[in-house]
């Protein structure tokens, strides 16, 4: 553990703190968003999908947006910090190429069926198969929004390992 100083390990830690904070309040929103709010929307399509409409819904694009933008930003941050801890970077790169997968599913599944899904609720355009669509929707949501609950409770031992090297 050449060259790694007090100092080199507090920035580690904040980073890695900063890192876990974000992703444990990220992962408060989805939950929200999963029980209270799809629920809503998928119950009636394309009557429900009203609820998803920008101009008078609940539209949350601009907070998903920047949420994960900043989320990703101090994840990287963390994994600068971490890099000369091999055992903890090799986790957080492990980690990070996880979560980098479940956001192209993200940005590859989910993000254009909502648009499609508000397109359709603001033009009432018709569409076929929305139920079953919504539905599919709504149950590959949980898997999503539990890979990302799994990404960051594997996080939590490696705040630990960093603790554990500040005081040992």
């Amino acid at each position: 553990m050449n060259t790694i100083t007090e100092n080199y390990l507090s920035r580690a830690e904040i980073w890695l703190l900063g890192t876990l904070l974000l992703y444990f309040l990220m992962n408060g929103a989805q939950i929200f968003e999963t029980v209270v709010l799809v629920p809503k929307w998928i119950a009636n399509p394309p009557d429900s999908f009203g609820l998803l409409a920008d101009k008078n819904g609940m539209s949350l694009k601009v907070f998903w947006i920047i949420f994960h933008s900043l989320h990703e930003v101090v994840f990287i941050v963390a994994i600068i910090f971490s890099w000369r801890l091999g055992v903890v970077r090799n986790w957080l790169l492990a980690l990070f190429v996880v979560h980098v997968i479940v956001r192209v599913w993200t940005l590859s599944y989910f993000a254009p069926n909502i648009i499609e899904f508000q397109r359709i609720a603001e033009t009432s355009a018709s569409a076929t198969d929305l139920v079953k669509r919504a539905n599919m929707w709504r149950t590959l949501n949980y898997l999503r929004v539990g890979a990302f609950i799994a990404v960051s409770v594997a996080m939590v031992p490696l705040y630990f390992k960093l603790l554990a090297l500040r005081t040992g």
